[in-house]
């Protein structure tokens, strides 16, 4: 049996950064954990200072397939490389016709870089475009195919 998991990334502005990905992704601001109304109920429940109310974000699959998202505030800005990356696979794989494939990656990468990503580079495959590498709004890479 698969381990249900779910994803955490640090950054400097938890509220930027998930909206970008809720945009990216298709996912939608979490709800509150059972039993509460709302996730200022949840804070206060547990004693959490108001001020630090914003220093995280969370995002879920709205069909509850994918894994879910937290987006906490750290300190320290990103200094390397990342050595995990998510593939937001739009194209839908390369079993798709690359013609087909291939405009619905450039759309989303419109869209992402109108969103505050950045391009990277774009990466090829057998002499034609295959995947464009990008970076979110706080220079975390991931990969558009």
């Amino acid at each position: 049996m698969a381990i249900k998991w779910s994803l955490t990334i640090d950054c400097a502005q938890p509220a930027r950064l998930a909206e970008f990905w809720a945009l990216a992704l298709g996912y939608v601001p979490a709800p509150p954990p059972a039993g509460f109304g709302s996730w200022g109920e949840w804070f206060t429940h547990y004693d959490v200072p108001e001020q630090e109310w914003d220093q995280g974000a969370y995002l879920s699959d709205p069909d509850e397939v994918g894994p879910s998202l937290s987006f906490l505030q750290v300190p320290e800005s990103k200094v390397v490389k990342n050595r995990l990356h998510l593939d937001v696979q739009v194209g839908g794989g390369r079993n798709t016709p690359w013609e087909v494939r291939w405009p619905r990656v450039i759309e989303a990468v419109e869209r992402l870089t109108a969103a505050g990503a950045t391009v990277i580079r774009e990466e090829e495959l057998q002499g034609k475009p295959d995947h464009v590498v990008m970076a979110d709004p706080e220079g975390n890479e991931f990969c558009v195919l």
